[in-house]
């Protein structure tokens, strides 16, 4: 696809795939796989019910989820908050995360990283904060 034409993508024509912190994504948007110009990656994720995503954080990204469907508890460095839809949850370069979802059916949420999500600036802890 040629990003200087824009495009349309839909979600069910992207990989899912289980990310390093076990939450599971689609990746909807990265300019290092198609081609586009932005300066950001955008993904959908699913956390199962019941599940926490490992701690993790991104040493130079800025991330943004905003709050689909589920309900659940957001853990940024010391501070854990409760995030339902229609939440935005904004984690800065360098911050602790975990996610929790805490409801009977999956939390989703779209996940918006800038600059773009690279796996080399992502680091993956054993144990989550919630």
């Amino acid at each position: 696809m040629a990003a200087t034409k824009g495009y349309v993508r839909h979600l069910s024509a992207c990989r899912q795939f289980v990310a390093g912190d076990n939450c599971i994504l689609r990746e909807t948007l990265h300019p290092d796989k198609g081609g586009e110009a932005a300066g950001y990656s955008l993904a959908h994720a699913v956390v199962k019910p019941g599940v926490t995503t490992l701690l993790h954080r991104l040493k130079k990204s800025s991330e943004v989820y905003f709050i689909i469907s589920g309900r659940g508890l957001m853990s940024i460095n010391s501070r854990t908050m409760k995030v339902k839809p229609g939440s935005t949850v904004y984690i800065p370069p360098g911050a602790l995360q975990c996610i929790k979802n805490t409801g009977r059916k999956n939390l989703a949420f779209v996940c918006m990283v800038s600059p773009a999500w690279r796996v080399k600036d992502e680091e993956i802890f054993q144990r989550p904060l919630v």
